[in-house]
């Protein structure tokens, strides 16, 4: 017997756990898009607002990475105890609350003065996006049983995430360009204004444990874990030999304390996650396809923003344009993805779509400085809809293999992958990127020492740089940094390349043509 949300109010009585119609549904479905819609376009406004940004701040090259990164690093450790904590004492005053953070955060990011402030804002909208994410993933579980309309549901909610970072970069090059940086958080408020009251009234109130009892002490051994292997690993490549001790030290604590969970879960009665999940191997394959595959891809997202910017030359706009191929190509693979799911079955359509998006990106490692407008396009297309395809195939059988009084829990370690892959993948893919970049980068005559220690630290650091010492000295510096920033994305995409199709390949080996529901599925909500 379960409980509903306490303080549901009104709307817990029109709209009682487990009783949504099917006009319903879809309209829930539409309000949770829109809450998706605002995370994504908040990820990918930022990458076509870092030159703007760096130009106005003046961050390090360590305080632009964590301005970048600390959002998804804050978000990973936090999606198991909110997530679970939804489960228990209700998702959706978890995913009201989320709102009011957000918004909260993104007025303290629009007109923060400083990168340290600015860094403490974009942490503070990880901790709204952390009470964000999993609610909707598991409020989406709970109002589609049927597994049919359920992929439907989770494709239409991934096409939205497409079309959400497709629109980021449009509306972030036109803030940019006619406002100034911090605009492009301002739009989440009177978005999130209007979202909150809809929200009171039409979401329904979902099933709850409170007679569980939430164990602290698995949620404080989670976030440090997880916070500790991301700091360590993306401080790990930075700095002096000490500084690499520290890091590797905090990773191995992370590894320890994490490994400390699972044995706590195995202990309790009532684990803060079912690590049981774990054992169905087609969940464990969709987990660690997520996090590979976004560990892959997110950081190159944003290397891309900054080569079309600083390499070739585009305005915000231009180069918000010229990825926009890549989100159409997405927003069509989150709708198709549960026809060529049903028509190809699991294991064909999250390998294909992995090898789809590693044969797209080969191209790239024989570019140079000169722009590839056609065959940009194309690629573009290819990673957008491979990757979305094969997320959304991972999505399916992840919450398909999670019974519904689980599925906050499930939805957690999903969103737990993909943002740990986020940043992740950020974190290394940007480390090696600076390290190749920066010993690439060779003296050039008429730029003094102190100068170039500069430059070396960013490609938008050599652009200012280069602007600063002018004339033919300046103009080789410009030229011999984009040179070598290209080098260094080449070395970035082979590592891509190489972990896409290995995932490819492990999914081939592991997963089975089609997931099987857990047991129960398909019965009448409200009756477990």
């Amino acid at each position: 017997m379960t409980a509903t949300d306490v303080g549901a109010g009104p709307a817990a009585a029109r709209h009682p756990a487990g009783a949504v119609d099917g006009r319903r549904k879809w309209s829930i479905l539409a309000l949770l898009c829109c809450s998706l819609l605002l995370i994504a376009v908040d990820a990918t406004v930022l990458h076509i607002a870092v030159p703007a940004l760096t130009a106005a701040l003046k961050p390090s090259a360590v305080e632009l990475l964590w301005i970048i990164d600390v959002y998804s690093l804050v978000v990973a450790p936090l999606l198991i105890t909110f997530g679970t904590l939804g489960d228990r004492f209700g998702r959706r005053r978890l995913l009201l609350s989320g709102y009011a953070v957000f918004g909260l955060a993104s007025l303290a990011a629009a007109f923060a003065p400083s990168p340290p402030a600015l860094i403490a804002a974009r942490a503070a909208l990880g901790v709204g996006g952390a009470m964000i994410m999993p609610a909707t993933l598991s409020i989406i579980r709970q109002v589609f049983t049927d597994r049919r309309e359920r992929a439907l549901a989770l494709g239409v909610w991934s096409a939205v995430a497409a079309a959400g970072a497709a629109m980021g970069p449009l509306i972030g090059g036109v803030l940019v360009e006619h406002l100034w940086w911090g605009a492009v958080f301002l739009i989440n408020v009177p978005l999130l204004l209007a979202a909150l009251p809809v929200a009171a009234w039409l979401l329904p109130a979902s099933p709850r444990r409170p007679e569980a009892p939430w164990d602290w002490p698995s949620a404080a051994l989670s976030i440090v874990g997880i916070l500790a292997i991301a700091f360590g690993v993306k401080e790990g490549g930075d700095g002096p030999a000490a500084g690499r001790w520290i890091a590797g030290a905090m990773l191995l604590a992370g590894v320890a304390l994490l490994a400390w969970f699972v044995r706590r879960q195995r202990r309790l009665t009532a684990p803060l996650l079912d690590i049981g999940l774990f054992t169905r191997r087609a969940f464990a394959t969709g987990v660690a396809c997520v996090l590979l595959a976004v560990f892959s891809l997110v950081g190159l997202e944003l290397l891309l923003a900054q080569y079309l910017q600083l390499v070739l030359g585009l305005t915000p706009v231009g180069a918000a344009l010229r990825m926009l191929p890549l989100m159409l190509a997405a927003v069509t693979g989150g709708i198709l993805a549960a026809f060529v799911l049903r028509w190809l079955g699991l294991r064909a359509t999250i390998a294909g779509g992995l090898a789809l998006t590693a044969v797209s990106l080969v191209p790239t490692l024989f570019w140079g400085t000169e722009p590839h407008e056609t065959m940009l396009a194309v690629c573009l297309m290819g990673i957008g809809f491979g990757v979305e395809v094969a997320l959304l195939a991972a999505s399916d059988t992840i919450m398909a293999s999670a019974p519904e009084e689980r599925a906050g829990g499930a939805a957690a370690i999903e969103e737990t992958a993909y943002e740990l892959g986020a940043g992740l993948g950020i974190a290394v893919l940007g480390t090696i990127t600076t390290i190749g970049y920066a010993s690439a980068l060779r003296p050039v005559a008429g730029v003094p020492a102190g100068l170039m220690a500069r430059a070396r630290e960013s490609l938008a650091a050599a652009a200012d740089v280069a602007a600063g010492v002018g004339g033919p000295a300046g103009a080789a510096l410009l030229g011999a940094a984009k040179r070598a920033f290209v080098s260094a994305l080449h070395h970035t995409v082979t590592v891509s390349v190489a972990l896409l199709a290995g995932t490819a390949l492990m999914v081939a080996l592991l997963l089975p043509r089609s997931a099987q529901e857990p047991a129960g599925e398909g019965a009448p909500e409200g009756q477990e």
